[in-house]
């Protein structure tokens, strides 16, 4: 039996018209067709599903039940239609962004929650991992997106820069520095720096070195294999000081008090990048896209225009 779900339409709304002609005139069909198609669905199903008078129609009982479990199948067709034609818009789906930096406060943060405040719908998987495995995961598509520090890279079809963030000191509480509103490079010559081998440790380590080396003299690094969060647990234990990107100041840990570090030309600060996928048709990373390119304002700092993306390798700022 093949019945088309036009024709079930037409049955639902004879049955609330109680008229052929109220019923045709509400789909914007001719009546005489509407009627054939009733007709002819009857005869289908060997059943009469309407009584047909001068003054409209009326359902049978058989004609009750029938509409009533076809209404059903309509509502639940337009559920299943308009779930479709939002993950098209983007407005619904699923989004999986990579990431390592904190997500305690910060441009990151902050796009997320935008994010959520707009498309309500689609569900955000996080993967936190090092930068090589975020990237990995753009050209297997078990990413999105990437958001990541550092210089361009090849091997992601797309790129945008977005923002930078100012290196800060972490600090004991008791350390004599911590006294000082701002620190400047000169002042952490003599001092231990507690750096993760975890991402973006190893970038802050080259910031470090480029600002404190210098012939014969290099800045006395401890590389843990820790996160991020419990470096700055060491520098509360008074274990050492450590760098670590803005985003980092959203959380508290006892015995840390957080110092812009600056030199000559101002605050030291590390650029962040979006990288996914060329051909990546998700409706959903689209509109995260679209967000970033909205909200990212022009970076500062040699860091990039808003917005900029390529199908190739970056150049260097």
């Amino acid at each position: 039996m093949s019945i088309e779900i036009k024709h079930l339409r037409y049955a639902e709304a004879a049955e609330r018209s109680e008229s052929f002609r109220k019923a045709a005139d509400s789909l914007s069909v001719k009546q005489s067709n509407l009627s054939r198609r009733v007709r002819h669905l009857e005869e289908q199903l060997g059943i009469a599903l309407f009584e047909r008078t001068n003054g409209g129609v009326t359902p049978t009982p058989a004609g009750r039940d029938f509409v009533n479990g076809v209404r059903r199948i309509l509502d639940d067709l337009q559920i299943v239609i308009d779930g479709v034609k939002a993950v098209g818009r983007g407005d619904a789906g699923y989004l999986t962004i990579g990431f390592y930096t904190s997500l305690s406060s910060g441009n990151l943060r902050a796009n997320l929650v935008e994010y959520g405040h707009r498309f309500p719908e689609v569900e955000i998987s996080m993967v936190e991992g090092s930068r090589m495995r975020l990237l990995d995961g753009i050209q297997n598509d078990t990413l999105d997106i990437a958001i990541v520090t550092g210089e361009p890279v090849s091997g992601c079809n797309r790129s945008m820069m977005l923002w930078s963030e100012g290196i800060i000191v972490a600090l004991p509480e008791d350390h004599p520095l911590a006294a000082k509103e701002i620190i400047y490079w000169t002042d952490l010559k003599r001092e231990r720096f507690l750096l993760s081998g975890r991402d973006p440790g190893p970038e802050i380590q080259d910031i470090l070195v480029a600002k404190l080396s210098s012939p014969g003299e290099m800045p006395d690094v401890v590389r843990h294999d820790v996160s991020p969060e419990n470096i700055r647990n060491l520098v509360g234990a008074g274990r050492g000081v450590s760098l670590m990107c803005e985003a980092c100041m959203g959380t508290s840990y006892a015995g840390v008090v957080y110092r812009e570090a600056r030199d000559a030309n101002g605050s030291t600060r590390i650029g962040y990048r979006a990288y996914w996928r060329d051909g990546n048709e998700n409706p959903a990373l689209r509109n995260f896209i679209r967000l970033l390119e909205e909200r990212c304002p022009p970076v500062a700092n040699g860091n990039g225009a808003r917005g900029a993306s390529s199908r190739s390798l970056d150049p260097s700022p």
